[in-house]
């Protein structure tokens, strides 16, 4: 489990870029930035995987195959759209408020697999976490600038987050499951698998939106902007947060309880918002500090939680 947890806090390292990339890349849309991290998170799964590919393929039976484009969709691609749409919509504010819940809606969805603990031993570290994820949100509220879009838009952009919620808790819930009902496929292999799936299916929406939305599609005002810039910058988060990351996350979702992969999540807020730091160069305000550290401790508390002996473990007779 150890090791699980170890992997789970690096996933939520290299996820953490996501955060920043928006501001990389400036001058292109939520679309375009899904859509060409995705391209490039194919292209490498195939460069990877190119030596075994055939026989990886072979083995593939046709409910695999809907796992995977289920996965590509809700994991990937509908919710970085809807999260980005609920952004633009209701703001920073309102769609952070929404997904800082993915600890708990993971871990609610989650109480009834195998290994989870129950809810009431888990009471004190989610109390800590939601304490946390109220004061990031409270922060957030009090910074955050009026973007005077009528109620109507505010609603739709946050149901838009919400449904960005929603396909993430259930993702992370169903791969987790998926794993550990399928030994016979590595953490690596069914990462690559993912990221071709993704691959093409980020492909088939390219060339749906420039075929046949060109005229609504990202890139159409005519403004020069820097495309090596872009593909480098996609590439790399690529490579890292979807290659190397959901690797790490898949070794993870085998080897701990959903009830503790749910709390893992955090790293990805706390990493994140390292990352902004340092892009921005600033220090966490105070309410932000408070929310570092008590999420750190809501997440070492639930390890702590499920590394203890069950209760009366050391008192049993030997067999």
């Amino acid at each position: 489990m150890w090791y699980g947890i170890l992997c789970g806090v690096a996933a939520g390292a290299f996820w953490g870029t996501i955060f920043v990339m928006p501001r990389w890349l400036a001058d292109f849309s939520p679309l375009e930035l899904a859509l060409g991290r995705y391209l490039a998170y194919g292209l490498i799964t195939l460069l990877l995987l190119a030596p075994r590919l055939g026989g990886l393929l072979r083995r593939l039976t046709r409910d695999d195959c809907k796992v995977l484009l289920r996965h590509a969709l809700a994991g990937n691609l509908v919710y970085y759209l809807l999260l980005s749409t609920g952004v633009q919509l209701a703001g920073v504010a309102a769609a952070s408020l929404i997904i800082g819940l993915l600890p708990l809606s993971v871990t609610l969805l989650g109480r009834r697999d195998h290994g989870a603990l129950p809810l009431r031993q888990l009471a004190w570290p989610l109390a800590l976490v939601a304490a946390g994820i109220v004061c990031i949100n409270v922060d957030v509220f009090s910074h955050a600038g009026d973007h005077g879009q009528p109620w109507p838009v505010v609603a739709l952009g946050m149901l838009c987050a919400s449904g960005a919620l929603l396909c993430w808790t259930w993702y992370a819930v169903d791969n987790a499951r998926f794993l550990k009902r399928n030994p016979h496929y590595s953490g690596a292999e069914w990462s690559g698998l993912y990221g071709l799936s993704t691959g093409i299916v980020a492909l088939a929406m390219a060339l749906a939106v420039y075929a046949f939305g060109a005229a609504g599609g990202p890139g159409g005002d005519g403004v020069a902007r820097d495309w090596l810039r872009f593909w480098s910058v996609v590439t790399l988060v690529a490579l890292g947060a979807s290659v190397i990351g959901n690797q790490l996350w898949n070794i993870a979702s085998r080897r701990v309880p959903v009830t503790l992969s749910g709390q893992l999540l955090l790293f990805e807020i706390l990493f994140g918002l390292l990352y902004g730091f340092i892009y921005l160069r600033q220090t966490p305000r105070p309410l932000e500090l408070m929310a570092i550290v008590l999420l750190t401790a809501g997440v070492a508390g639930a390890v702590w939680v499920h590394a203890r002996p069950p209760s009366g473990a050391l008192q049993a007779p030997p067999a």
